[in-house]
């Protein structure tokens, strides 16, 4: 595919993802290589038209010229016809920034700007430099020893990290310019507008020196090899250029319309199917589940929807939205009951501090149960507590030389998309009697750090106060329940303790969570389908990212396909 066909398909290839600003790449790289518009053998030779430039320079830099002549006459790459190959330099001269005294600083009433890397990102100066925050008179520039340069000069960032900003901004009448800029006024019988296309289309950071404080300098740029039309085709290429990136921004608009068309479906449908009419029946929800899982691939065409997704079918679980009731099932009630004479045997009595049902105050609860379900607290269902890592400092290396036994860390927890299968390091028997040992299967829950986040451990392991332990009553095949409700809660965590009005998380606060608990017949109903859920959005995930990167892949090389010499 060659350019005029590339753009022939120009909407169609801006749907690849991140198209649109690669495609003015694309724009910029035909124009400076003259494949934008065709040659005219009847325009006036670029040679003439350099001829007139030197001409001009003539009466300025010696040196500039005998530059230019070398450059185009040694330039490595070929040109067009009626095209000529010279330095940067050889098209203007450099606009040299000064110094700014802090005691001429703060006017703004002046006649000239003068101007900062920071006005460029003033609003109205994204092109041409219409306002600044500073201005000067002739008295003061004389006194700096500061350069007026005239309308039309280009000036860019010449120090710092604002190098890889590659902004390019016009002045718009006589202006001063600070030591943290650099810029250059073309000669006038050059196009400006096709000037400032050939500075756009530079990346100045592939010329910078410098590490730690990267700059530009002009022997290196004003050696840099550009393309000269005639002034004929200069101005071809600028109006070309203006109407494809008049396309681009109907392009990116209409993209940016779907994109929010598709985010309003989306949202609607979460929330059709999170909070249903009144009138809905649970028959009537679960055929508009059916409904959004089937168009569930048109409707996730970005990471935030799929990660909305699961979120959905997480609240949906826990509120036994997912799933139908068996009034057949034993109630959560009575599996409750159990659990407490589980507890009853093992230590022969009740815990001054115990919680049970009676405190639990259904006018605060954050949602009315299914019927068979019961609000819980982790206590009530298990063994809570916080991990241990006494000795000071943490990082102590007597506690891990030879150690043998893993300690897991929130960054782990984090990580684990629900299975922690990671450790940080391993404690010897020395950290090992300063910590606590947690079997394999107990659900982790980060208290510190990133608030909340939740793991099920694949391996008995150790782990520091700044994370909570659950281990579920016997009664449970595994915490998996659980942990798909600390990751829906999480967001709103507080919401699921209406006693606490605090805004951290602790062991407190996570004793007074309410959990909805199902009967346990569901509970694996429940799991079951809760897994199917997530490896469905894994593989649509899998699937969006195959697509956008085949999309990337095959947009580069149509382009590199594009812009590739023709012999």
């Amino acid at each position: 595919m060659n350019a005029t066909q590339l753009l022939a398909h120009f909407d169609r290839l801006a749907e690849a993802p991140g198209a649109v600003p690669r495609l003015r790449r694309f724009i910029l790289d035909l124009a400076v290589r003259g494949k934008l518009v065709e040659q005219d053998a009847g325009d006036e030779p670029a040679a003439k038209l350099l001829k007139r430039i030197q001409t001009e320079k003539s009466k300025g830099d010696k040196r500039q010229i005998a530059e230019a002549k070398f450059a185009a006459r040694d330039a490595p790459c070929s040109v067009p016809l009626n095209w000529v190959q010279v330095p940067l330099i050889a098209l203007g001269s450099w606009a040299i920034g000064a110094g700014f005294p802090k005691n001429e600083q703060g006017l703004n009433d002046c006649e000239y700007f003068f101007l900062k890397v920071s006005d460029m990102n003033l609003p109205g100066n994204e092109k041409y430099m219409t306002t600044s925050q500073n201005s000067i008179d002739a008295d003061a520039a004389k006194r700096m020893r500061a350069n007026l340069h005239p309308a039309g000069t280009i000036i860019f960032p010449k120090i710092g990290g604002a190098i890889a900003t590659n902004k390019r901004r016009i002045l718009t009448k006589g202006s001063a310019i600070d030591n943290n800029c650099l810029g250059i006024t073309f000669s006038r019988e050059i196009d400006g507008d096709w000037a400032y296309l050939i500075l756009t289309s530079l990346d100045f950071t592939q010329y910078q020196v410098g590490t730690a404080v990267p700059a530009l300098q002009q022997a290196i740029l004003e050696q840099i090899a550009i393309g000269l039309p005639p002034i004929a085709e200069q101005h071809r290429i600028v109006a070309k250029v203006d109407e494809l990136m008049a396309l681009c921004d109907q392009l990116e608009a209409a993209q940016q319309e779907r994109e929010r068309r598709r985010d309003h479906l989306a949202a609607a449908s979460l929330q059709r199917l999170n909070q249903p009419a009144s009138d809905t029946t649970p028959e009537a929800q679960r055929e508009h589940a059916r409904f959004h899982l089937h168009h569930l691939p048109r409707l996730t065409t970005r990471p935030e929807h799929i990660k909305a997704m699961r979120q959905l079918f997480l609240d949906l679980a826990v509120r036994g939205k997912l799933m139908r009731q068996d009034s057949n099932d034993e109630s959560a009630a009575e599996l409750l009951r159990k659990i407490q004479q589980e507890k009853l045997k093992q230590q022969k009595s009740v815990r001054k501090n115990a919680v049970t049902l009676s405190d639990v105050d259904l006018t605060s609860v954050p949602f009315e149960l299914p019927s068979g379900w019961a609000w819980a607290r982790f206590p009530e269902v298990g063994t809570f507590g916080r991990g241990k890592s006494k000795h000071r400092p943490r990082n102590d290396t007597s506690l891990f030389v030879g150690g043998t036994h893993p300690l897991v860390q929130t960054g782990d927890v984090a990580r684990s998309k629900g299975v922690i299968k990671t450790f940080t390091s391993k404690y010897n028997d020395v950290g090992l009697a300063q910590s606590m040992k947690w079997p394999a299967g107990t659900l982790c829950i980060t208290i510190a750090a990133n608030i909340a986040d939740s793991g099920i451990l694949s391996f008995d392991a150790c782990f520091p106060d700044s994370v909570v332990g659950f281990k579920a009553s016997p009664l449970f095949d595994s915490a998996r329940y659980f942990e798909y409700f600390v990751r829906t809660a999480k967001a709103n965590l507080l919401e699921f303790a209406p006693a606490t009005a605090q805004k951290n998380i602790n062991l407190e606060i996570l004793n007074a969570v309410l959990i909805p608990l199902p009967p346990l017949v569901e509970q694996h109903r429940i799991v079951a389908k809760v897994d199917e859920l997530m490896a469905l959005c894994d593989q649509l995930e899998a699937q969006l990212t195959t697509t956008q990167t085949d999309s990337r892949r095959l947009l580069e090389a149509v382009l590199e396909e594009a812009l590739a010499p023709v012999h």
